[in-house]
């Protein structure tokens, strides 16, 4: 038996379920909206366990997605070049959802979460930069977890975009210009009158911290604070007929690596600088004579004893010579 529908009864039916599936689409995107970090990220592994990802790949994505630049902009980059068997977007890898995570039923209707990256993301730094590891865990950044910035939760998508033609952070200037961002002290430093030069991006952050991690100091590059100051001194490496102590212990006692007020990035101007150490070295006369002692004009002490990183001459103990 044929049951005949009137066209008025199968329009009515039509709106009805459009009207639903609009709804049922509003309530499962506020319900996302509402949901807090912790229930996000928990789905977000799940779905990464279910592995639902796409059969099309990128192609599925472009269908909403391709109108936006930034979107776009990734195939001008590094990620997006097809041709590198390295890149998400070669053939065989997973692509967009390589980042982002499988897709599910992301683009049909059902809205679901997808992770995002950069300060805009619900998802936290932690499970933002675990994606990014994935595939970039080894040389500079093998230190990376337990680091000053892991600690203090900085996502990678702070400092790095791969949705451009070149990451801003390759360039050492934009690269010190992150850094800064966040260490405002170092930057006041930086500008005063005597400092490396960094504000010529002649020398960056990165030539001395390792940003990514380290199992030094500071995120040093180096073993220590004077290793890295030597591989551009060299002239002040010992070993030296006679050493000064604060020297070969650490050049930051007397300099500010980041910039200073007083001559040579010195943390004091000479002679209290010196006094910090020598209290009295002169039997007891007095330090700070006015007019043109040698006690305070010109070099101050350095008048003097101005082999102050250590001498080779054999006659060179109080390092005047």
């Amino acid at each position: 038996m044929m049951i005949r529908v009137s066209p008025l009864a199968l329009h009515l039916t039509q709106v009805v379920l459009l009207t639903c599936l609009l709804l049922s689409s509003f309530w499962a995107s506020a319900a996302w909206e509402e949901l807090s970090e912790a229930e996000l990220e928990t789905i977000l592994v799940e779905k990464f366990a279910e592995g639902k990802y796409s059969a099309k790949g990128a192609d599925n994505c472009l269908m909403c997605h391709r109108r936006s630049e930034t979107v776009m902009a990734l195939f001008d980059g590094v990620h997006g070049r097809t041709t590198n068997p390295a890149s998400p977007m070669a053939p065989g890898q997973l692509q967009c959802e390589a980042c982002h995570g499988p897709q599910g039923n992301h683009n049909r209707g059902g809205k679901e979460p997808m992770i995002t990256f950069g300060p805009d993301s619900r998802v936290s730094a932690a499970a933002q930069n675990s994606v990014c590891l994935s595939c970039h865990s080894g040389d500079d950044r093998l230190a990376w977890h337990g680091s000053t910035h892991d600690i203090e939760e900085v996502a990678c998508s702070s400092c790095h975009n791969v949705h451009a033609a070149q990451d801003p952070s390759r360039d050492k200037l934009q690269a010190q210009a992150n850094c800064t961002d966040c260490h405002r002290q170092q930057f006041a430093q930086m500008q005063q009158r005597s400092s490396h030069p960094m504000r010529t991006g002649q020398i960056t952050c990165v030539d001395c911290h390792n940003p990514h991690g380290s199992l030094n100091d500071a995120m040093l590059s180096q073993v220590s604070v004077n290793d890295n100051c030597y591989a551009c001194h060299a002239e002040k490496r010992g070993p030296l007929l006679w050493e000064h102590a604060p020297v070969s212990d650490n050049c930051a006692a007397c300099h500010n690596p980041h910039g200073s007020v007083n001559d040579a990035m010195l943390t004091q101007r000479p002679p209290q600088l010196c006094q910090s150490c020598h209290a009295s070295p002169h039997s007891g006369s007095p330090q700070f004579q006015g007019g043109n002692s040698a006690f305070t004009a010109g070099q101050s002490c350095l008048n003097c004893h101005n082999q102050v990183h250590g001498s080779n001459h054999p006659s060179g103990k109080l390092l005047q010579r």
